[in-house]
Formats: C-alpha cells, sequence, structure tokens
C-alpha cells in the first residue's frame, strides 16, 4: 500500500487592532463591508453558504462558509480554478477574534499550498497584509 503525503504551507497574518471583536465581526461578514476591504462578494454568514469574490483581476475565488462562531471565528474555503492545472488552489482561510485589553487580536491563516505553488504562496503572503490594511481603514470609518 503506498501513501502519498503532500505538504503544504501556511499563511498567517496576526495583528493587533484597537476596536472590539463585534465590529470587527461586521466588516468580516457583511458583504458591503468585505467588498471594501477584501473583494466584491456574495457572502451571506451561514454554513454550507457558497459564495464568490471576485478580484479586480477579473478572476474569482468559489468559496464555501465551514465554520462561523460569532465574534470569533469564520472559516471558508478559497478555491481558484485555472485553465492550467498546475495553478488551481484549494485552500481554506480562518479569521480568529481574540479579545484583548486594548482591542482585538486578528489571526487569519490560508492553509493549503502545495510547494509547487510558489507564485499564489507568494501572493498570499504579499497580499494579506494589505487587505489587514484596508480593513483596518474600514474600521477606523464604520461606527
Amino acid at each position: 500500500m503506498n501513501e502519498i503525503v503532500t505538504e503544504t504551507r501556511s499563511v498567517v497574518v496576526e495583528r493587533e487592532i484597537p476596536h472590539p471583536s463585534e465590529k470587527i465581526w461586521r466588516a468580516l461578514t457583511q458583504p458591503h463591508l468585505i467588498a471594501e476591504w477584501l473583494m466584491k462578494n456574495d457572502f451571506a454568514p451561514a454554513v454550507g453558504h457558497r459564495f464568490n469574490l471576485r478580484g479586480d483581476w477579473g478572476g474569482a475565488l468559489d468559496c464555501e462558509v465551514l465554520a462561523i462562531e460569532p465574534n470569533s471565528l469564520l472559516s471558508y474555503t478559497w478555491n481558484f480554478t485555472h485553465d492550467d492545472p498546475a495553478f488551481d488552489l484549494r485552500s481554506v482561510v480562518t479569521f480568529t477574534l481574540t479579545p484583548t485589553s486594548t482591542g482585538t487580536l486578528l489571526r487569519m491563516e490560508q492553509v493549503g499550498f502545495r510547494p509547487e505553488q510558489k507564485q499564489a504562496y507568494g501572493g498570499a503572503r504579499a497580499g494579506w497584509p494589505g487587505f489587514f490594511a484596508n480593513l483596518e481603514q474600514v474600521l477606523a470609518r464604520i461606527d
């Protein structure tokens, strides 16, 4: 019996944000706010809901909500299908919110990058800090 083990890599971004978790949760789960910091979407906060994230680059990600714990955890698939299967990405993004004395520790982990997916991995490593910066701008604007 042959067993195939595929190593995958993860991208993790953590940031302490000076806002309560309830406010950050709204920005993570309300479609009009998600569109402001991440991408256009048809998100709904319900386990099993399938939605798309549409990027300015013309592509779309196929997503499905996997887990929701209001104000503390949100997880969904983050899948990209390409004409060239080598560029297909099957990953999962999980946001964890932990209250702190000055706000909330927001942790994002994207898992599932195969070793040969250097471009997708590099894109995620470069992209998520920018998304977080956008998120912080949105949070500063909303009540």
